[in-house]
């Protein structure tokens, strides 16, 4: 599935990388310990947080993940949308709970 099917079924606002929601999702990881994403994600996933500070970029970059989703209506820090700019990241928000959204995306086929 393409991370612009998942904007539009969970209601997604894209606030970076909007260019980049023609890539493919290959399943889905929900966590806000860095160190256990960057031990249990897979490439493709999309990532599903509440952390909003620029190391998340590195993480997701690190680990080839699809694009993240920050959880509870947080907004990334500004130095987090110019890391996700510059490294060409997709960044979605979402004012749901971690759990809601991490149930919709399992409901929509990211297993």
């Amino acid at each position: 599935m393409k991370i612009r099917d998942i904007v539009k079924k969970l209601g997604l606002k894209v606030i970076s990388g909007e260019e980049f929601l023609e890539r493919e999702v290959t399943g889905g990881y929900a966590g806000d310990l860095l160190s256990d994403v960057l031990a249990n994600s897979k490439k493709g996933n999309m990532w599903v947080t509440l952390q909003i500070h620029q190391n998340i970029i590195a993480v997701a970059i690190s680990k080839e993940l699809s694009g993240i989703i920050i959880v509870n209506g947080r907004k990334p820090e500004e130095g987090t949308l110019k890391k996700a700019k510059e490294e060409k990241m997709p960044v979605m928000i979402s004012n749901l709970l971690t759990y809601e959204v991490a149930g919709r995306l399992y409901e929509i086929g990211i297993r």
